[in-house]
């Protein structure tokens, strides 16, 4: 299976007469001088930056080992190369954090510690057909990110990818709480060091909800979801964020009555007289839709976006509350899956909503990137907490979490996508600055 995500972000129409010569080499020199000293310089302080902000030394030798791998600058052929299409492939210097090591994991995604019995799920990372993908270089993602900000909008999934991402940069800092209020779910955090931000808005239909029945048809409650207006709750916040991670999904399966200009106009399995049944897919495409607009009507917003697609689960043998569970050990290869039903028709929507809203930002000058975790996800089914996010005495209402993931575990991948598409990004714009200059 192969996404053609890349087209999404470029085009089909790319132009494939060769770049001058002299505007190669000013490219190179730019980004010799602006990212190469993101590295190497670095590694001199890195000791005194660790035992500075109280990082625990049980973190494994190898883990330094595998940054200088991550140092060097992006190669060209990664333009050519879909880094979301790979396979994943063993790698024993992992993971790079332990859940010893780091305070961030929330109980329900730390695997090791409630007994989870097999750990090799912790040793693979992602191989992209036709080039590499350097592991997370966390001081390099601190330099590249110094006196700017960071938001993750969306659901919890976007929650355990922000704790995973503050895993990973503990190797260098641990950060402060700044947080305007005491509420986990609206998490802000500083890495004083380096002047950055990243905050968490939780917001699992990205549009205005409330639940208005506790059980519903479905006994996971039923919402009232306004596909029309924005979640003031992050819309309000993000204006002066410089890049902002959109992602949703797993809510919208449940019961909803969907109202738009404040009538009802359907519903997806509410089981009311008179109300149409318009299916998830109706809330979730306009959901989107209004999430983006909402993005692009801001008046000082200047940031990036990025959409973070669908991530699937792997309920087997029955839905979640029906006693289905995920207890592989090992990725799946490409070939011996596919994304279909539901999370077919989720990243669908998803791509045909972002692609028109990218049309409508590009006007005003905003920037949109499709951060594609889908077939990379899609692959994992050894990642998520299962049964081990609990005590077996526990009694929890999802005793089976195929949803979320372990900590350290699959997700932390998708910062070595963004660290990635963030140094494009740089490239990206060193070669726009040198066209503004030879224009």
């Amino acid at each position: 299976m192969k996404f053609q995500a890349m087209e999404l972000l470029f085009g089909k129409n790319t132009p494939k007469q060769m770049i001058p010569k002299v505007t190669l080499l000013a490219v190179f020199a730019i980004l010799v001088f602006t990212i190469t000293p993101l590295s190497y310089p670095l590694f001199r302080n890195s000791s005194s930056s660790l035992k500075k902000n109280g990082s625990n030394n049980n973190i494994p030798s190898s883990t330094f080992d595998d940054l200088n791998e991550s140092t060097s600058l992006p190669s060209t052929s990664v333009k050519k190369c879909d880094i979301f299409s790979g396979e994943w492939v063993p790698n024993p210097k992992g993971p790079y954090y332990t859940n010893e090591t780091c305070w961030a994991i929330h109980e329900h995604q730390n695997c090791m510690k409630y007994g989870r019995p097999d750990s090799e799920f912790m040793k693979w990372k992602w191989k992209p057909n036709g080039c590499e993908l350097p592991i997370f270089n966390p001081f390099q993602f601190l330099e590249l990110l110094r006196g700017k900000s960071l938001a993750f909008v969306g659901d919890s999934v976007g929650r355990n990818q922000m704790q995973s991402m503050i895993c990973l940069l503990s190797r260098v800092e641990w950060p402060i709480d700044v947080s305007y209020t005491r509420d986990d779910y609206f998490m802000r955090w500083k890495y004083e060091s380096y002047n950055f931000t990243m905050a968490a808005f939780w917001t699992p239909h990205l549009v205005r909800s409330k639940q208005s029945d506790l059980n519903g048809p479905g006994q996971t409650g039923l919402f009232n979801l306004y596909l029309d207006e924005p979640d003031e709750k992050w819309i309000t916040q993000i204006e002066d964020f410089d890049y902002v991670i959109l992602n949703g999904g797993h809510w919208f399966t449940r019961s909803m009555v969907f109202y738009e200009e404040q009538k009802i106009v359907g519903c997806h399995y509410c089981l009311l007289e008179n109300v149409p049944d318009l299916t998830m897919y109706y809330g979730y495409r306009k959901a989107f839709r209004t999430a983006f607009k909402a993005i692009n009507r801001l008046k000082n917003f200047k940031g990036i976006t990025f959409l973070r697609t669908f991530a699937p689960s792997h309920f087997e043998n029955g839905m979640w509350n029906q006693g289905g569970n995920c207890i592989r050990t090992k990725p799946f290869r490409s070939n011996e899956t596919q994304l279909e039903g539901l999370n077919l028709e989720y990243y669908m929507i998803q791509l045909e909503e972002f692609k028109n809203a990218e049309k409508e930002a590009r006007k005003k000058g905003l920037k949109y990137r499709l951060l594609d975790t889908t077939q990379a996800t899609l692959l994992r089914p050894d990642g998520h907490p299962s049964r081990y996010g609990h005590w077996p005495s526990v009694n929890v209402t999802l005793y089976n979490d195929c949803v979320h993931w372990c900590l350290p575990g699959p997700i932390d991948t998708w910062s070595d996508f963004l660290l990635e598409m963030l140094k494009m990004e740089g490239i990206r714009s060193a070669q726009e600055r040198l066209r503004l200059d030879q224009d």
